[in-house]
């Protein structure tokens, strides 16, 4: 339920994956800016401060989706502006503010390690290279004039988020229902996965928790390589994946996007969320997916 107080969040992608599973569990009252609303277009830029004049804080998920399109230069111009431009307004407002809100939780991408082959990935690891690491990069930086004015900024770097209602997973499901599902490329590159339930359950407990500050990998502590996911996915839907699809056919379907999405290796655990004393429902795949079927 919607409703406005002194304590209300703010909320930005409250129709998206995570923002539908995070809202039920949220112990205050919130409110959703909407695109298109007076005030809030986050490409041009565009946040104007009454939207946040009753939040103590701001929880910000909106963005383009990432793999909702082939990446053309007009489509990545506009991953990068609704991630950048909208956070950086987002954070100019709140800090503009005499009485500003407490609290900026932002959602990231481990997009921001690149690929990485077999490295183990904590928070302290360097950026990586191409086009999702330099949008992460600008993306959290975005959100320097609210630090700057004693905020507190929280970056949860999301990976590949489960649920059969949207995202990756539920892609891959008619495929694999039907017995043509199967690894990808060789198989062997890194995913680091997380249950819908506990990337819902991550943004709450940093909302609640005022110890928690700067980034956090929003990963399972259990990252698998492609291969096992595809044969623990088959196995629970009780159906071959005999089927590899082959990284140059995915090249040419998909162009860069391919690379970076289906094909690069990250293999990111979450140090600094598990060390904060957050504490994860689903750590192993198996009994992730379990919980779907």
């Amino acid at each position: 339920m919607e409703s406005q107080s002194k304590n209300t969040v703010l909320l930005t992608g409250a129709s998206g994956l995570v923002g539908k599973a995070m809202t039920p569990l949220l112990n205050q009252p919130w409110k959703a800016l909407r695109h298109g609303e007076e005030g809030w277009d986050p490409e041009n830029g565009i946040c104007t401060p009454s939207h946040l004049e009753e939040c103590s804080a701001v929880i910000h998920l909106a963005g383009e989706p990432i793999a909702s399109k082939r990446w053309s230069e007009s489509q990545k111009q506009k991953i990068y502006d609704s991630r950048v431009k909208g956070t950086r307004a987002l954070a100019e407002a709140m800090a503009s503010m005499q009485t500003k809100p407490q609290t900026l939780i932002c959602a990231s991408a481990i997009g921001y390690y690149g690929d990485r082959g077999e490295e183990a990935l904590t928070e302290t690891a360097a950026p990586g290279e191409g086009f999702l690491s330099e949008v992460v990069k600008a993306w959290e930086a975005a959100a320097d004039p609210a630090r700057e004015a004693g905020i507190r900024v929280v970056h949860l770097r999301l990976g590949i988020v489960l649920s059969p209602k949207g995202g990756a997973l539920a892609k891959m499901l008619l495929p694999f229902k039907c017995g043509l599902g199967g690894k990808i490329g060789n198989g062997r590159n890194w995913m680091s996965w997380i249950h819908l339930q506990d990337a819902a359950r991550a943004f709450v407990y940093c909302l609640e928790n005022s110890q928690t500050e700067g980034v956090f990998n929003l990963t399972a502590p259990h990252p698998v390589r492609n291969s096992e996911f595809t044969r623990t996915l088959a196995s629970e839907l009780r159906r071959p994946a005999r089927i590899p699809v082959p990284a140059p056919l995915l090249k040419l379907a998909l162009g860069e996007m391919a690379e970076a999405l289906l094909l690069s290796s990250t293999r990111a655990t979450p140090l600094a969320l598990e060390a904060s004393g957050f504490q994860f429902e689903y750590p192993h795949l198996e009994n992730g997916l379990k919980s779907f079927f």
